[in-house]
C-alpha cells in the first residue's frame, strides 16, 4: 500500500507538470495511464467511482 500510494503521488506530480506545460506526447499519455492504474489500487478508488456514478446519474437524459 505504501509503495502504491507513493507511486500515485509521483505519477500525479509528473502528470500535473506535463499538463501544465502543455506537453501532449506519448510519454504524457503513459504517465496518465500509470497514474490511473495506481490510483485504482488505492482506497480512493471507491469514492471516485461513487462520485462518477453520482455525476452521471445527475445528468438529465432526453
Amino acid at each position: 500500500m505504501a509503495v502504491t500510494l507513493s507511486l500515485v503521488v509521483l505519477f500525479g506530480l509528473v502528470l500535473f507538470f506535463l499538463l501544465r506545460g502543455h506537453s501532449l506526447t506519448p510519454g504524457a499519455a503513459f504517465v496518465a495511464v500509470m497514474f490511473g492504474f495506481f490510483l485504482a489500487a488505492t482506497g480512493a478508488a471507491g469514492p471516485i467511482n461513487d462520485l462518477t456514478t453520482a455525476v452521471v446519474h445527475a445528468i438529465p437524459t432526453p
